[in-house]
């Protein structure tokens, strides 16, 4: 009697000591039990699986027709044998774990409007891109990524965000939390052992860190941006900020304090590490240029497409300062070595043709429209609120009166109303008593359910 028993599609380990019948049946029973075998799969025809386990064909039918007595199979003719639908009682089934309900409207503020993802054009861009490819550009990348995107970023960063970098500095990854993993371990990897965070920001970037073994400083933000004067006395070996737009509260770090973080960098041998996760969306201003420029050696630079075209795509960019390419390289090619090759050809020759710079342009102008939208519903239905960090993104920050409501009862009533948002004390390092605000997201609801969650949110906020 054999250990196991294998054919093209599944494992089966019958129990020690039983015969070719009984082993059978009791392997089947227990891969359908365990759910190995799905409910509705189709099982192989009996003169197939007796091929393929070396047994004769009439044992086979007989395990088969004392399963569907048993009721773990059924047979209909023209439809072969399957796993019947009420083959494993629910006593026996593992419970999943529940999910947490949907809500009916979703103001999450790192979420854009995915059902305008340019479909078409990117259909296009992948095909424009795939051909002419040699096939052996189908095999193992270097980790930096397809040159075809690095050309097309270096001359797009440059050329919209002032960024001061070659094709040969631009590494790309899987999102902007593996491009700050990597850049954490990789610090860490240098000596680097502590990295300073705006607070408030975003828990997952604080996770990140740490786990790559850094000790994560709070960075106090005030209106004119983060207090890059603490770095010097948290003894900090690099910092992550988010000059343009800063995440949740929206201020964009002052001129003079841009140029006291690059000194410090440059006088403590630190690094700064620039997250422009939406700086291609700006309203009521002119843009605010890369902080990289000032220093290319000393700032990493990080974009990424999740804002301006959908999360799911997981593409993300930096621009790395000479002096870290290669260790950062080393630690990539021990785990992502590269993204998709035809997403990274289909990004390029989105950015190539044109068309990246046509849907950015056509979704600033919906974005502004809805930002706008959410401000006259503010005002209209609770005039004692203030919305910060508006000029720019796809959020603002809906600061509760001093008398309003607290962020517990904010949250409540979301959930009565079926209305997802995020309250600011999450995103603290801290608990500690502070103004009662909601981050709220106006890039994620479809733009044929705009109105009514706009309503749905005043339900939440009014008094």
């Amino acid at each position: 009697m054999p250990g196991s028993w294998t054919n093209s599609d599944l494992l089966l380990a019958p129990k020690p000591g039983a015969g070719r019948r009984r082993g059978l049946e009791e392997a089947l029973r227990d891969a359908i039990r365990d759910g190995r075998i799905a409910v509705g799969e189709r099982l192989p025809a009996t003169r197939v699986l007796a091929r393929d386990l070396g047994v004769s064909r009439g044992t086979v039918v007989e395990v088969y027709e004392q399963l569907i007595a048993e009721g773990y199979l059924s047979a209909r003719q023209g439809s072969g044998t399957q796993v019947a639908r009420l083959a494993v009682a629910p006593a026996l089934r593992d419970p999943e774990p529940a999910a947490p309900p949907a809500r009916r409207y979703s103001f999450h503020p790192g979420m854009p409007e995915v059902t305008a993802f340019p479909a078409d054009q990117w259909v296009r861009a992948l095909r424009r891109g795939l051909r002419g490819v040699r096939p052996e550009r189908l095999g193992y990348q270097e980790p930096r990524g397809a040159p075809e995107l690095r050309y097309a970023l270096a001359a797009y960063l440059g050329r919209a965000r002032g960024v001061l970098t070659s094709p040969e500095l631009v590494v790309t990854c899987a999102g902007f939390l593996r491009g700050l993993d990597l850049l954490c371990r990789t610090l860490r990897a240098q000596g680097a052992t502590r990295i300073a965070m705006e607070n408030p920001t975003i828990p997952q970037h604080r996770q990140v860190a740490a786990a790559a073994g850094m000790e994560v400083l709070p960075l106090e933000v005030d209106d004119h941006g983060a207090r890059v004067d603490q770095l010097e006395s948290s003894r900090a070996d690099a910092v992550l900020l988010t000059p343009a737009h800063q995440f949740p509260l929206g201020s964009t770090l002052s001129p003079e304090r841009r140029s006291a973080v690059v000194e410090w960098a440059q006088r403590t041998g630190g690094y700064v590490i620039e997250d422009d996760y939406d700086g291609e969306f700006r309203y009521d201003r002119q843009p605010v240029g890369a902080l990289q420029a000032l220093d290319p050696e000393r700032v990493v630079y990080a974009g990424t497409a999740s804002k301006t075209l959908a999360p799911g795509l997981r593409i993300a960019w930096l621009a790395m300062p000479p002096a870290l390419l290669d260790p950062m390289l080393d630690i990539k090619r021990l785990g992502e070595r590269q993204l998709p090759f035809t997403e990274e050809l289909a990004l390029a020759e989105l950015i190539e043709s044109g068309d990246w710079d046509r849907h950015l342009r056509r979704m600033r102008g919906r974005y502004r429209s809805r930002r706008d939208r959410l401000i006259a519903m503010l005002a209209e239905r609770a005039p004692g609120t203030r919305a910060l960090g508006i000029s720019a993104g796809l959020h603002a920050v809906v600061q509760m009166p001093a008398r309003g409501p607290s962020e517990r009862q904010l949250r409540a009533r979301a959930r009565e109303r079926s209305v997802g948002v995020m309250a600011l004390g999450s995103f603290w390092h801290e608990p500690r008593r502070r103004p009662q605000a909601l981050v709220v997201g106006y890039g994620s609801p479809p733009e044929h359910r705009f109105a009514a969650a706009l309503r749905a949110l005043g339900d939440v906020i009014a008094r």
